[in-house]
């Protein structure tokens, strides 16, 4: 991946936590809960879904730089929305997605070549480099703000 790949993934990256927090913006208690037609999750849902699975992107990336040849951990995302009370309110998400996501960027910002170049190995998908994160997570949220406005929608 070249640097100008790197800086553009980057950028969106950095616009994720906002795209998603526009999206949600004063919606209705209702609007937030709407259960899409194909049982798929909530805008609420989602949000906390997008917050859980930031901060555990934001300690798989500072594992991928420290550690040599880290385990990166997968983690069942239904089990989570079933245990973690995914009906609860959705500002402190919204603040820890943008946490991780510009504490992330400032390091992303100051890696050394050697340090794009970091591997491990994922338990569900084998070899996990630093940049397959960056490109997994540069859209994160951009999907799944296309997904809470489409559960929105109806």
């Amino acid at each position: 991946m070249d640097q100008e790949i790197r800086r553009q993934l980057i950028e969106k990256y950095q616009e994720g936590a906002g795209l998603l927090a526009v999206i949600v913006a004063a919606q209705t208690e209702e609007t937030l809960d709407r259960v899409p037609p194909d049982g798929s999750w909530s805008a609420r849902q989602i949000v906390h879904h997008v917050a859980d699975s930031e901060m555990t992107s934001a300690i798989r990336l500072r594992r991928l730089i420290a550690e040599d040849n880290p385990v990166i951990a997968g983690y069942d995302e239904e089990l989570f929305a079933r245990e973690l009370f995914y009906d609860r309110p959705i500002e402190a998400s919204l603040l820890a997605i943008r946490a991780a996501r510009e504490t992330t960027a400032e390091i992303l910002g100051r890696l050394s070549e050697e340090q794009w170049q970091r591997a491990g190995t994922h338990s569900d998908s084998g070899t996990y480099s630093v940049e397959t994160w960056l490109e997994i997570y540069a859209a994160h949220c951009h999907d799944h703000a296309d997904q809470a406005q489409q559960a929105m929608a109806g």
